[in-house]
């Protein structure tokens, strides 16, 4: 059994940044790998990035380039750094863990870009 715990949401002007992050804990397996996923109001949720145990990263492409993943091994967090954000980034972004076949979920946090 694993869990997750997000935290870094806000309220963001167009162009700002924001940095989320996600803790896991519990059963961890030596070889995982942990990512985001976004879910904006009446549509379907998205995979955003993933990184695995190896520092592997990768993204979706709709993001231009304008955010990054990183992880902290000894801990097991990773975190997702926004960058240039726009309100079509406006969503619930949350964090998963993928291992033995498996897929685990956080509780999700909010990320909304207005002026």
């Amino acid at each position: 059994q694993v869990q997750l715990v997000e935290s870094g949401g806000g309220l963001v002007q167009p162009g700002g940044s924001l940095s989320l992050s996600c803790a896991a804990s519990g059963s961890i397996a030596m070889t995982y790998s942990m990512g985001w996923y976004r879910q904006a109001p009446g549509k379907q949720r998205e995979w955003v990035a993933t990184i695995n145990t190896g520092g592997y990263t990768n993204y979706v492409a709709a993001i231009q380039g304008r955010f990054n993943i990183s992880r902290d091994s000894v801990n097991n967090t990773v975190y997702l750094r926004l960058n240039n954000l726009t309100p079509e980034d406006t969503a619930v972004y949350y964090c998963n863990l993928w291992q033995e076949r498996r897929d685990f979920w956080g509780q999700g946090t909010q990320v909304t870009v207005s002026s």
